[in-house]
C-alpha cells in the first residue's frame, strides 16, 4: 500500500491534487487540509490511502495520520465508500469527529452534504465501539446550545465556531445568548 508521498505539487483540481515524486504525477483526492499544505508551494509530504477497486486505483490524500486513520475506520462502515468517508473527514477535524461519535452526536454526520439520518446513526453506532471512549473535551457542554442555533437557522459548524469562546458549563440558554452577541 502507498502510505505516503512526499513531492511537489503540479496541478489542483476541485479535490484533486497531482503530485509529483520521482518524475511520476500521482493523482491524489485531498481533504482540504491536505490541499492547504500544497499552497505553501515547494515540497510537500501527505499521507495516502490506496483504494483498490476491480477497474481502478485510487489515492486518497490527508495532512495527518489521524486523517488517514479516522478515513479507514469510516470505510469498514457497511454503506460508507472512499468519497462519502473523504467528505467526513474533510468536513471537520478528526478530534471533532472522535468526540462527536463519542456522545452520539449524529447531528454533526447529518449536516455532511450526502448523510442521511440513518447512515449518520451507523456511522455512530459502529465506530462508537472501535474508537473507544473519548474524553469529552469542554465543547461537549455546548451540544443542547449548538441545536438550539441549528434551530435558528445556523450550520453545525457555525454554531460551532460561535460557541467557541463561551463557558460550557453554562445553561444552554445563556450559552445561546452569548453565541448570539458573538455572532452579530
Amino acid at each position: 500500500m502507498i502510505s505516503r508521498l512526499r513531492g511537489k505539487p503540479v496541478a489542483r483540481t476541485g479535490d484533486k491534487l497531482v503530485l509529483e515524486v520521482g518524475g511520476v504525477g500521482y493523482a491524489v483526492a485531498v481533504t482540504p487540509t491536505a490541499s492547504r499544505l500544497a499552497e505553501r508551494g515547494g515540497e510537500v509530504s501527505i499521507e495516502t490511502y490506496l483504494h483498490v477497486r476491480e477497474d481502478a486505483l485510487q489515492l486518497y490524500g490527508f495532512a495527518e495520520p489521524a486523517e488517514r486513520e479516522l478515513f479507514e475506520h469510516l470505510l469498514a462502515v457497511s454503506g460508507i465508500g472512499p468519497k462519502v468517508a473523504l467528505a467526513i473527514v474533510s468536513g471537520s477535524p478528526p478530534a471533532d469527529l472522535r468526540r462527536a461519535i463519542a456522545l452520539d452526536d449524529t447531528a454533526r454526520f447529518e449536516a455532511i452534504p450526502g448523510i442521511g439520518k440513518k447512515t449518520a446513526q451507523r456511522v455512530v453506532l459502529e465506530l462508537k465501539e472501535k474508537l473507544g471512549s473519548v474524553a469529552a473535551a469542554p465543547e461537549s457542554g455546548h451540544v443542547g446550545a449548538r441545536d438550539a442555533l441549528v434551530e435558528l437557522g445556523y450550520s453545525v459548524v457555525e454554531a460551532e465556531q460561535s460557541l467557541a469562546g463561551v463557558d460550557p458549563d453554562l445553561p444552554v440558554e445563556e450559552q445561546v445568548r452569548r453565541a448570539l452577541r458573538e455572532a452579530a
